[in-house]
């Protein structure tokens, strides 16, 4: 049976929820809530796991610090031996407005502290997600912007993509990298 591995990227903790650097967790607990299925508190992170027309699908949200997500990944590949070109990692992206999104077959990592860690561990040949929270922020104002929280207005300007996100798992599962980008990705400028 093919194996897949989504990744969504964010901190764990309440007092993280509903932050923008935590738009990948929030793109898996939608696409959790959508499949009817729950996380389970495992090693280096929470998993869920379903099966999308005989494929099986782990969805992880690491445990570690965000700039350790690539231990995690790496584990999860490894223990459940999933070829890399089957894992799509949900990232925040502060260079895509809030709501925008781009999904890319590989590249670098952006200077996403998780997609570096990531990339240190298992090079730069995976899919990503990365999904647009804006930079309204002053200078050196980063930090306080990513740890931030979205606001109700931020969030209804979001949930279309999150929404849109769970689609493209989705197909990312079943029709591949090549046909998910080409059907999306224009989709997600804004």
């Amino acid at each position: 049976m093919d194996k897949y591995l989504i990744v969504g990227l964010g901190n764990v903790g309440d007092e993280y929820d509903l932050t923008r650097h935590n738009t990948g967790f929030m793109v898996l607990d939608a696409f959790a809530k959508a499949s009817n299925i729950s996380f389970a508190d495992r090693r280096y992170g929470f998993v869920a796991e379903t099966s999308l027309k005989g494929r099986k699908v782990f969805l992880l949200k690491p445990s570690t610090y965000m700039n350790l997500s690539g231990n995690a990944v790496r584990y999860w590949l490894n223990k459940e031996n999933i070829d890399q070109q089957r894992l799509l990692v949900v990232s925040d992206d502060v260079a895509l407005p809030l709501g925008a999104f781009r999904l890319k077959a590989s590249g670098s990592n952006g200077g996403h502290n998780g997609l570096g860690h990531i990339q240190q561990l298992i090079g730069q040949q995976y899919a990503r997600l990365r999904m647009g929270i804006g930079n309204d922020y002053p200078q050196g104002g980063q930090i306080d912007w990513v740890l931030g929280r979205y606001t109700d207005d931020d969030l209804k300007t979001l949930q279309p993509s999150i929404d849109t996100a769970v689609e493209i798992i989705k197909s990312f599962v079943l029709a591949g990298i090549d046909i998910t980008m080409n059907q999306f990705n224009k989709l997600g400028k804004r």
